[in-house]
């Protein structure tokens, strides 16, 4: 008889097909871009020779300290569902700045702190939307590959792509300094709750605080300096092993230098995969600090009055001129821009991309409204000030607080984990440009090492304020990749393809402008 093959049988093999080149060529997509990242001589972000990468293997990496690894959610043939995109986004952009936001919103007022949040939210959604599209208004046959930087490259020359290493190194090392920050405050209060706990004894702090099982303390109300924490001394002739302890054990003094012991020897491996890991801690953390926040609020209750203009002894006005304050800290906390083009091109359905962008985005700024609108609602005002919530909002609890300490804990590992990844990152891009390898020679790779940990522990020495540190980098990238440099890609797109209109123009050249403004006000307030 003739060979007889079913026509549904040739659809299904070429279907078949089909999906088997769309697979082989979103992996070599990634192998290629992934390569990019590193030097031939090491081969962390590089497939092996013998073994092409699974396709659902892929790392992303922010500048809040978030490294996210998709293994098991995509469909097999590299792509993600919506879903996944949308959880992907928010927890990328999740990070630090979360625990400064409850002191934004007090530093701008009540009122307008939620009004600047949904602004904020809003325009850093458009700038990111602006950044997904410039890679497709760039008229080549291939950009699958390019990144944000690509794109600043190919617009701006060689000043694009040194300056966007500038801020892109300025957010990342902005980012490891507020890391060592908070992992000195957090080890401290960590090991002061273990030592009062196994050697039984209980402590009252000095500053001021409120009475009963759920505690609310100002350090700041103590001392004109930033908050220690420190203890009352007990009064004896003889030095006692708890004032060892008080002595050993300081939050600026002395803590900040233990983790150099811990943390450097794992920023000089040559591949920080391992760590890698760890990070679902990340999206665990930052669900167990909303179930913190709420238990806290349904025990102290909601303490609000809105005095519009004036300030009394106990709140704040809803609308105060500190309020840029809470901006720079809130482009930090929106930022994005420098790695979504990544996490969108994986998504199975492009078609969906803006929508999906804008529903991560929602979500985000509703976890950040959530968190600090709860935490300034709920601080017990009187009798303490609002003024006493801290730019971290866990030292507004004390270190005997056991829902406090298991947050610092989650926190502390999760941070130790990720802070070789943001390391890594920095040495990839700093040495790279530089040397044309990410890991030159030990020599090379410890004193990057040693110049970004040193400004950690003078950071932590003498300027321990997260609110600060990340209001300043936050402004000062965001100025480059959120503010600048997609308005500009923009409107230079429009010109040479003769669609520029007047208000366009005005419209991006106001948003360039803000950005400025954001900058310059970090350093007037």
């Amino acid at each position: 008889r003739p060979f007889h093959v079913e026509p549904t049988n040739i659809v299904s093999a070429n279907d078949d097909m089909q999906r088997v080149t769309d697979e082989a060529s979103a992996m070599n997509k990634r192998i290629h871009y992934y390569s990019r990242l590193t030097s031939p001589a090491d081969r962390a972000l590089i497939a092996p020779d013998h073994v092409l990468p699974a396709p659902d293997e892929i790392y992303v990496y922010s500048p809040l300290g978030t490294a996210f690894k998709v293994d098991s959610c995509t469909d097999g043939y590299g792509k993600n569902s919506s879903l996944v995109t949308i959880f992907m986004i928010w927890n990328t952009m999740m990070g630090t700045s979360i625990l400064s936001i409850p002191w934004g919103i007090k530093q701008a007022g009540f009122t307008s702190g939620i009004i600047l949040i949904l602004l904020m939210g809003i325009l850093t959604l458009y700038c990111c939307y602006r950044v997904v599209k410039s890679r497709q208004m760039i008229p080549l046959t291939d950009t699958s590959n390019w990144e944000f930087p690509d794109v600043c490259k190919y617009y701006f020359g060689s000043f694009g792509q040194w300056s966007s290493l500038l801020f892109s190194m300025v957010s990342l090392v902005g980012a490891m300094i507020v890391y060592w920050v908070l992992m000195s405050n957090f080890l401290f209060n960590t090991g002061k709750f273990i030592y009062n706990f196994v050697h039984g004894i209980n402590v009252t702090d000095i500053v001021p605080g409120t009475n009963g099982s759920n505690k609310v303390i100002c350090p700041s109300a103590a001392s004109d300096h930033p908050p220690q924490n420190r203890s009352v001394m007990f009064s004896s002739g003889n030095r006692t092993g708890f004032e060892l302890f008080e002595e050993w054990w300081d939050k600026s003094q002395t803590v900040p230098f233990y983790l150099i012991a811990v943390l450097l020897p794992l920023l000089n491996l040559k591949s920080p995969s391992f760590f890698a890991k760890f990070n679902v801690l990340g999206t665990v953390s930052v669900v167990y600090l909303v179930f913190l926040v709420t238990v806290k609020a349904a025990h102290l209750g909601i303490h609000l009055e809105f005095n519009w203009f004036t300030e009394n002894e106990f709140f704040v006005p809803e609308f105060r001129i500190l309020f840029p304050q809470l901006t720079g800290v809130l482009t930090l906390a929106f930022f994005i821009h420098n790695c979504v083009i990544t996490l969108l091109q994986n998504n199975r359905n492009q078609e969906n991309n803006v929508r999906d962008l804008s529903i991560a985005y929602f979500l985000v700024g509703l976890t950040y409204l959530y968190v600090g609108v709860i935490i300034f609602a709920s601080f017990p005002s009187p009798p303490l000030s609002k003024e006493c919530i801290e730019q971290n909002f866990l030292d507004n609890f004390p270190s005997d607080d056991i829902m406090s300490f298991v947050a610092r804990m989650f926190l502390l590992f999760q941070m130790m984990t990720v802070y070789p990844l943001l390391g890594y990152l920095a040495r990839v891009q700093l040495l790279r440009q530089f040397f044309g390898n990410a890991y030159p020679s030990l020599f090379h790779v410890l004193i990057l090492n040693l110049a970004i940990v040193g400004a950690g522990v003078a950071m932590a020495r003498f300027y321990p304020n997260i609110g600060g540190i990340i209001r300043y980098s936050g402004a000062t990238c965001g100025l480059a990749f959120v503010f600048v440099y997609p308005s500009l890609i923009y409107m230079i797109s429009l010109h040479r393809a003769g669609q520029l209109t007047w208000p366009t123009l005005i419209i991006h050249i106001f948003i360039v402008l803000l950005g400025l403004a954001n900058l310059i006000a970090q350093f007037l307030l």
